[in-house]
């Protein structure tokens, strides 16, 4: 039986799961899910394909056409090396990308993950603590990830676009949460917002 469809206040469109079962719920404002043991979305550079044993709970929807911002403070239970808890960008199945506040391998970090076919792996900067605010942006047919300590004041992190980018009908959006190496990883995402409409500059984040 299909999962009900989450509604979210402030999101202009219904979530769906995807991937393991997510022990998705949201309350008071907080949304929460939880990766089982050794559950990733990564499909290595010198693989072949993507295992169906590596795939993350997903909890995605699709956004309005045109540019957006999808924005959430995210807070991740670290408890092994590259636990995390993402904003998750998905064009196609082979064509995807993943904005991560992640135990990499032993400091919080910001880290990227784009898939054209195979996946690529980058960290960016770390972080005191285990929450930040995370911002995935659409301005024609760019993406952009940026992140922040406050919700205001942003860093960018990475400008890129997709194969699959011109079709924005087959976009979705949401959240993950992955534990690649160990036990589980419980993750919240606060402050959730859609912004229907892009940014002035990607790089500074205006």
């Amino acid at each position: 039986m299909d999962a009900e469809p989450l509604a979210l206040p402030g999101l202009p469109f219904a979530l769906r799961p995807y991937g393991p079962d997510g022990r998705w719920a949201y309350a008071d404002g907080t949304l929460t899910g939880r990766a089982g043991p050794r559950q990733d979305r990564f499909v290595p550079p010198a693989g072949e394909s993507l295992e169906s044993v590596s795939d993350a709970p997903r909890l995605l929807g699709a956004p309005p056409e045109g540019d957006f911002q999808l924005i959430a403070r995210v807070t991740v239970g670290f408890g092994a090396a590259f636990d995390a808890g993402v904003l998750y960008l998905h064009v196609g199945e082979r064509a995807w990308a993943k904005l991560c506040l992640e135990l990499s391998p032993d400091v919080p970090t910001v880290c990227t993950v784009v898939t054209r076919g195979h996946s690529d792996d980058v960290n960016s900067f770390t972080v005191d603590g285990d929450a930040l605010w995370l911002r995935i942006s659409r301005t024609g047919r760019a993406y952009a990830f940026h992140a922040s300590r406050d919700g205001a004041r942003w860093t960018f992190v990475r400008v890129f676009g997709l194969a699959a980018a011109e079709r924005p009908e087959e976009t979705l959006v949401g959240f993950l949460a992955q534990s690649p190496t160990g036990e589980g990883c419980t993750v919240t995402w606060e402050g959730i917002e859609f912004r229907p409409y892009g940014l002035t500059d990607l790089r500074d984040g205006s």
